[in-house]
């Protein structure tokens, strides 16, 4: 259907059309405008001299109106009652418009509902490498993770870990991300505080970083921690990894891991 600015522009001013005119030129079909007189939504208000009627230019704009009205999906009675209110056309396109805002409002909310539909559906599904990828950018690179798995795949903490993170969510992962960097951002203050990695505060970090893997990973004792901490010094990616967020991380990490679990043995 074409709009009430697409009739006008086709329409003559002194032009009258037969039904079949207005259904061809206008994509409204014969059957509905005959429905539209029958029940005295619009009728054809000349006929031609052998008898056919025919629709004025004030008729097609009626006709403009009640497309408007319908392609908002109004029922014909409440499209009725609209153009028993005033007549005038000002009036007819202030009463348009705010039935469009209606709908745009309504559309908006169901917007989002899919949006909020859709999120539920996306965090209830197991991330991908590619969320992971986006998650954690360039932590997380498919290469480190098929060579841990080859080196540590047979191993029980392997093993534990891949079953508790297979079904993790992106909502999960993003969770795991924001704790890492809240332990990491908690060794950062202490370093740069100038506090010894005996320091409470240095030792705190490196508990807080074992309970983290202890929850998402594996069963992480305080004994196995210390295994890692070393490997951070002793590989030098996982080194580059802690002196990119700040110089002298890697060893500082190593140094509070040990001394926690000292404290702790």
């Amino acid at each position: 259907m074409k709009t009430q600015t697409a009739m006008r522009e086709t329409t003559g001013v002194d032009e009258l059309l037969t039904v079949g005119q207005v259904a061809q030129t206008f994509g409204v079909t014969v059957r509905t405008l005959h429905h539209y007189d029958e029940v005295g939504l619009l009728s054809p208000s000349e006929r031609s001299r052998a008898g056919y009627r025919l629709y004025t230019p004030d008729d097609l704009e009626r006709l403009a109106t009640i497309v408007t009205y319908r392609r908002l999906d109004l029922p014909l009675d409440e499209v009725a009652a609209l153009l028993r209110g005033d007549g005038s056309t000002l009036e007819h396109l202030r009463r348009q418009r705010d039935a469009v805002m209606d709908k745009v409002e309504e559309l908006h909310g169901l917007i989002d509902a899919i949006d909020r539909a859709l999120e539920r559906e996306m965090n209830e599904q197991p991330a991908t490498r590619e969320d992971l990828k986006e998650i954690f950018g360039d932590g997380f690179k498919d290469e480190y993770q098929d060579e841990a798995q080859e080196r540590w795949g047979e191993t029980d903490a392997w093993k534990q870990s891949a079953r508790r993170t297979k079904n993790y969510t992106v909502a999960d992962w993003e969770k795991v991300k924001t704790e890492s960097a809240a332990v990491n951002d908690a060794f950062v203050a202490a370093l740069r505080a100038g506090l010894p990695a005996t320091s409470p505060e240095a030792m705190d970090a490196a508990e807080e970083h074992r309970v983290q893997i202890d929850t998402w990973f594996y069963d992480c004792t305080h004994d196995f921690q210390r295994n890692l901490a070393d490997m951070y010094v002793a590989d030098p990616r996982f080194t580059k990894t802690y002196e990119d967020i700040a110089p002298g991380l890697a060893v500082y990490v190593r140094e509070a891991i040990h001394a926690n679990a000292d404290r702790h043995a």
